[in-house]
């Protein structure tokens, strides 16, 4: 496959990656810091063919996107904390109808408005839905330009694929920094087919798409179908990565921006003959269980996050008590250093 290096940030390395994975329907509204996305798809959008709409808030958008998916486009949005916020009850609408969209968070300090600094504590929002109702987003976690550029073409897939809502979780850093993309010349993945989209009926059945059920036991059913949906799900697209688990006594498990100041962190520990390893959840729903069952319980974990011990709660849930977890956190736009990463280390070692 052809393919070309360009120096570009974070942010606009997911909106490549949209357009390459063959988007060609985006709405959003502007907020830092995930301005530079929504730049690009205004300036890139129209000329690879697709729509591209700023629409006149947070809750038009999201809306807009259900319509575009329902008509069988292939759609996303994007915006950061506050904003994602609004689009919930969009998001949830979404899922209930069972339909495919990628959305975008680049996360910033809260609660509330808080500030634009980078942080993590959006976790919970994501991964347990965040609207009405009992559904599930898939979620994942880019720790690089790279990766970001990737994954969002994986959105798109996953998507189309489980008909379901993809969320990619960023933060201010990883939306703003710039690091050298290859981007891919041709598309990577065709669209699939979408015989449920509200095309016209014209020669077929119509087509029903709807998150409304009145009738008794019907949207009992529906929810079970869903479940069922979202446990293949768990079985076939957790992600993580993985290093120096072998001989670890102490793992470090961060995602995220905050993998890669803990893979320093990492590096630093090794060299000094500490034994520590590292799990990088990539996929924080359906969230790697696995990667800590299979662990010696001598190990113990120290989960690092800019928040304040969100995702600690999914990885004590995977342990289930087979093991010791500690935490080192900041929020706010507060940023963990390597030095307070290894103090912690030799601390609980």
């Amino acid at each position: 496959m052809l393919k070309k290096r360009i120096l570009i940030s974070g942010n606009e390395a997911i909106a490549a990656g949209a357009i390459q994975a063959g988007c060609n329907f985006y709405a959003g509204y502007p907020i830092t810091p995930q301005n530079e996305l929504i730049a690009y798809m205004a300036k890139n959008m129209p000329l690879s063919g697709g729509v591209f709409i700023q629409a006149e808030s947070e809750l038009a958008a999201i809306n807009m996107v259900y319509g575009a998916s329902a008509a069988g486009a292939r759609a996303m949005t994007s915006s950061s904390s506050p904003g994602v916020s609004l689009k919930q009850e969009g998001i949830s609408y979404i899922s209930g109808a069972q339909l495919p969209a990628v959305i975008v968070n680049i996360m910033r300090g809260g609660p509330g408005l808080g500030n634009i600094a980078p942080a993590q504590s959006d976790y919970f929002q994501a991964t347990r839905g965040g609207g009405h109702g009992d559904y599930h987003l898939i979620v994942l976690a880019p720790a690089g330009v790279q990766e970001a550029y990737d994954l969002t073409q994986t959105s798109f897939y996953l998507a189309d694929k489980y008909r379901i809502a993809v969320l990619i979780l960023g933060d201010g850093i990883l939306g703003q920094m710039m690091e050298p993309v290859k981007l891919s010349i041709k598309k990577t993945r065709a669209p699939f087919l979408r015989p449920w989209a509200l095309t016209g009926c014209k020669g077929r059945k119509p087509n029903i798409i709807k998150s409304f059920f009145l009738r008794e036991g019907d949207l009992e059913k529906f929810n079970l179908k869903l479940q069922e949906n979202y446990e293949v799900i768990k079985k076939k697209e957790a992600r993580f990565e993985a290093l120096c688990l072998d001989d670890a006594k102490v793992i470090l498990v961060a995602y995220g921006t905050m993998a890669r100041i803990a893979k320093s962190a990492l590096n630093q520990l090794r060299l000094a003959g500490k034994k520590a390893g590292l799990i990088r959840p990539i996929s924080l729903w359906p969230f790697p269980e696995a990667a800590f069952r299979a662990k010696s319980k001598k190990v113990k974990y120290l989960v690092i996050e800019m928040s304040y011990g969100q995702m600690a709660e999914d990885v004590k849930l995977a342990l289930n008590g087979s093991a010791q977890v500690d935490f080192l956190g900041r929020s706010g736009g507060g940023i963990l250093s390597e030095e307070e990463i290894i103090n912690k280390v030799n601390k609980i070692i």
